[in-house]
Formats: C-alpha cells, structure tokens, sequence
C-alpha cells in the first residue's frame, strides 16, 4: 500500500482508506470489517457525526488498538456550542483525533478556530475541510488560500472530475493533501468491461481500476470508499499499491466510464 504524507502535518496516510457513511450506522460488530482493513493495509478510518452511530461503531471495533489505526472524523454543525459537544464526544471515542475536519464548511471560521485550540493542545493531529458540492469549491478554495488546513475532501470520480479544474492544482500548488471520496458513485459501476479491458488495465475488478484512477489522480492523497464486507477490504486495498495506471490506461477508464 502506498503511503503519502497529508501535507505538512506530519500525518502519513494510505493510498485506500475506509469510509464509514451508511455502513458503520450501526449498534452491530464493524470488528470484522476493521479487522479486514487493517490486515489489507487500510488503517485510515473517516468518519462523521453526519453518519448516524458511525463514530461510535468505529470506537467500538478499535478498542484495544486505537494506536494500529488512523481516525479522520469531522465536526458538522451551523452552532459553535454543538461543533464543542461533537468534538468532546469525539475525544471521549478515540481519545486524539488525526486528521479533523470542517463539514461541508459549516460555520468553518468558528469551528475552524475551536479545532486549531484542539491542535495545539495536542489532541488534533491535522486539520482539514470538506464540500460534496462542485458549487461549493470556491469557498473551499478560499479556505486553502488562509494557510490554515493541511487537507480537504471531496469527491471524484471518472464521472464527476469537477475537482480537476481547480481545487487538485490548488491543493497541489499549496502543498495540502486530499481525500478523495465517493470513488465508485455516480454510476461509474454501471460499466463492465470485458476480461481482455482489466488486463490491459492490469487489474482483477472494474472497481479496482476506477479506485487506482483516484488514488493515481495528480493531488489526491487518498481514495475513501466503504464497504459492509470484510472479504472486499483486500480488493479494494489491491487499487492502492504502486504502479499506478499509466497516462494511457486512466485515458481508457475514462472513455469506459463514459460509455
């Protein structure tokens, strides 16, 4: 699994990490799944209090060994008393947090500010935002230019590239790294290549090959995708190691993807 540093945070993370929208909203075991993960050289777990019992299903299944695994989490709230509420329940879960992030830029000076008192403290390793929108990314932008976030998420995909135009050259431009999520959304599976298509793309799965375009898309950091089957963490895992595709073959996943 490549590894890449997550700006100038000091923090080093996967190619492949693990998303825990949907499939982590759960009072079930995610033990099984973690342990997938980690044996297949996912440790980066990304969270949000937006995803329902995520954080704390993901607390569950890392305790006893909290130290092997990386938790990217994020602070979603409009109020800065309930951005504070989030991030003490955070902290009480995974007692530091790596890499913590702004959703969808909400109230992102305030929450932005309450984060940067938790790095200093010690308890935050990195600091970061995120936007799902394209209509989004001028602010998003903007939050990069002030020097005060090491990374940004957002999505992308062969069929939603809208990141490529501004925000990937930013954050390449300032040094910041990226995590990339929905991989495999917008209907990219939809497309199945022929067996003679994977091995000129060098892979076993379709999935496989969009996931090593993101993780080998110039800025991106790292690629999240989620999944409820342990048995799927080593295929997904598979995208991650070097080399990546090659010019030729990203130029043939996209004329796939498009159909």
């Amino acid at each position: 699994m490549a590894r890449r540093w997550l700006g100038a945070s000091g923090v080093e993370v996967p190619a492949i990490g693990m998303g825990t929208w949907r499939t982590f909203d759960t009072d079930g075991d995610r033990r099984p799944l973690v342990d997938a993960a980690l044996a297949a050289g996912i440790d980066l777990f990304d969270s949000s209090p937006m995803y329902g019992a995520a954080e704390t299903a993901l607390g569950r299944a890392l305790e006893g060994r909290r130290e092997k695994a990386l938790v990217a989490t994020k602070i979603w709230s409009e109020s800065a008393e309930e951005g504070r509420r989030q991030a003490e329940l955070a902290l009480r879960i995974y007692g530091t947090v790596d890499v913590y992030q702004v959703h969808n830029l909400a109230a992102w000076p305030e929450q932005l500010a309450m984060l940067e008192g938790l790095r200093d403290a010690g308890r935050v390793r990195a600091l970061g935002a995120t936007h799902h929108r394209p209509d989004a990314y001028p602010e998003l932008c903007r939050v990069m230019r002030t020097g005060r976030v090491d990374m940004v998420q957002l999505a992308l995909n062969p069929l939603a590239r809208e990141a490529e135009q501004e925000v990937l050259p930013l954050a390449r431009e300032l040094g910041l790294g990226v995590f990339a999520h929905s991989p495999l959304r917008s209907g990219v599976l939809e497309r199945q290549p022929a067996a003679d298509m994977l091995r000129e793309l060098g892979v076993v799965t379709w999935a496989e090959a969009v996931l090593g375009w993101v993780a080998g898309t110039p800025g991106v950091t790292t690629a999240l995708t989620a999944t409820s089957r342990p048995e799927r963490a080593a295929e997904n895992a598979a995208a991650g190691r070097p080399p990546f595709l090659a010019p030729e073959q990203r130029a043939l996943v996209e004329r796939i993807a498009r159909g």
